[in-house]
């Protein structure tokens, strides 16, 4: 699709699944025509290893691995990595490579072994150094499918073992960073004014990743308490946001500490939510519209579908939607994200 044709698809799939406050939605804030392409710096591919072939890097559909070595949406970092790993790497039956994960400029080659020896991939490590990477890891890790990573088996192959992000944010091989850091800005941007954080007001920040929007309250004078379940995220986000109290955790696990850091502010109270598609989980809905009751919501949401019902909860707690703020994160896929503010009317 062109740029018209796949704005106009995601207003309508927004304007489906979110009829019920369709008066409030905008429309699709779109990139520029010529960031559509080479824009995406965080991905994991598949990596399979035929004698006919060799290295081939891809999604897999079915049983199939459809390489895309040259995928346009990749960086041109990302495109220069794959082809330096394919024509580098030793053979598949000296190393049973099943993923390349790569955040940014860290990557890292997820092996399905205990063990390899790093002599055989002196000749891959050395041309990764010509493509703009900062930092290459090897984890081994025998069972990896699902679950992409496990807590040991990291080694540190060459380079600095963290880089920072466009907006200066210091990650690690595992960081989920967005795909659009631009246009992320923008809908921070439009959530920082719509909370107004400042030194009389607290914010509560659910899945606050590596602290880009920790950073943005904390800068602005506000008490800030986050929660993150990435190991690795929490301990970025206190270096990015070293004002801020992180905890690490599920939102369910940790609204205990949530509920005392809460009663012991005098501040007004407001939320910043980014769930994973999943939505919020129905614990958490019901404190936050039931129990801690913030004054100003901001949800920045990847499914329209969980959104949809997450606002129904939230609409019957007493809170009303001000607007839906949609924004095309990932350009030429299918997917939207929405930023929706809300505030508690009784």
């Amino acid at each position: 699709m062109d740029e018209t044709a796949s704005l106009a698809q995601k207003q309508d799939y927004l304007a489906r699944t979110l009829r019920r406050w369709a008066d409030r939605l905008e429309l699709v804030t779109g990139p520029r025509a010529a960031e559509r392409l080479g824009y995406r710096d965080r991905v994991t591919l598949t990596v399979r290893w035929s004698e006919s072939a060799g290295w081939r890097f891809g999604l897999m559909r079915r049983d199939e691995l459809i390489a895309i070595h040259d995928c346009p949406v990749h960086t041109g970092r990302v495109r220069a990595l794959v082809h330096a790993l394919a024509q580098h790497l030793p053979r598949g039956d000296e190393l049973p490579l099943a993923y390349l994960h790569v955040a940014g400029a860290q990557a890292t080659l997820v092996v399905k072994t205990h063990q390899v020896d790093h002599e055989i991939l002196a000749r891959a490590v050395e041309a990764a150094r010509e493509t703009g990477l900062e930092g290459l890891w090897l984890h081994l890790h025998p069972a990896a499918g699902r679950k992409l990573f496990a807590r040991s088996g990291w080694q540190h192959l060459w380079g600095a073992p963290q880089s920072r992000d466009p907006h200066g944010l210091l990650h690690g091989p595992t960081a989920f960073m967005q795909a659009f850091p631009r246009l992320h800005r923008e809908s921070l941007l439009a959530a920082r004014e719509y909370l107004a954080p400042g030194a009389g007001t607290a914010v509560l920040d659910l899945y606050c990743g590596l602290g880009s929007t920790l950073r943005e309250w904390t800068h602005a004078g506000s008490p800030s308490l986050g929660v993150e379940l990435s190991g690795e995220a929490v301990k970025f986000a206190a270096l990015n946001a070293p004002d801020a109290t992180v905890l690490r955790g599920t939102c369910v696990q940790r609204l205990p500490q949530i509920r005392a850091w809460w009663s012991e502010r005098a501040e007004t109270h407001v939320a910043y939510v980014n769930p994973p598609r999943s939505g919020l989980e129905s614990e958490v809905t019901a404190s936050l519209a039931e129990e801690l009751r913030p004054a100003r919501i901001a949800y920045l949401s990847c499914s329209a579908g969980t959104l949809a019902r997450d606002l129904e909860s939230f609409e019957a707690a007493g809170y009303s939607l001000d607007r839906i703020l949609p924004y095309d994160f990932f350009p030429l896929t299918h997917h939207v994200e929405a930023l929706a503010l809300l505030e508690r009317r009784r």
